[in-house]
């Protein structure tokens, strides 16, 4: 089925190699944040930093996993449980950030266009490309990556994304 616009007009390429540098300040969000106070909780009832990372694996693996076994169904009542084998044993959460990327991004560059204009449904309802999903997938590590960018603020900690952004300021 093809989409009613150009889908040569977002790269795979260029959405792998973002969700790549999400990624990588993710991990360093992690190796900065002191070990001590990995499960500290910037409101009561909200996640824990660490418990964010690990949703951020968890469900980047799971539905980038489930993505690349054809599953269509995102919004099906089981897709949660569809996703469990898809998701890495716990070990330590940089490194399993970095293999996951390393590992799915591989695996996603190796697939046909065909692959990526086919369309699904996502978890909301809504009919996407693959490639659309993926982005998706990356736009969801942005929005917890951005609470974890807050818990670092909240510690009077600088996310690296800012110290670069401030570092070409200087530059300039």
């Amino acid at each position: 089925m093809l989409c009613g616009y150009n889908v040569d007009m977002v790269r795979l390429e260029h959405v792998l190699d973002s969700w790549k540098a999400v990624r990588q300040d993710t991990i360093a969000a992690i190796e900065e944040f002191p070990a001590e106070d990995l499960d500290f909780r910037a409101a009561p009832g909200v996640a824990t930093f660490r418990e964010i990372a690990h949703h951020i694996l968890n469900a980047s693996d799971g539905l980038s996993g489930l993505l690349l076994s054809g599953w269509e169904r995102f919004n099906a009542p089981d897709f949660r449980e569809r996703m469990k084998p898809y998701i890495r044993p716990l070990q330590e959460l940089a490194q399993a950030l970095r293999e996951s990327i390393e590992q799915r991004t591989a695996e996603l560059a190796s697939r046909p266009p065909e692959f990526f204009a086919h369309i699904i449904t996502r978890v909301d309802g809504q009919r996407v490309t693959r490639l659309e999903m993926l982005q998706f997938i990356k736009e969801h590590e942005l929005t917890h990556r951005a609470q974890m960018f807050m818990c670092m603020r909240l510690k009077g900690m600088v996310p690296a994304t800012t110290r670069r952004r401030l570092a070409r300021q200087a530059a300039q």
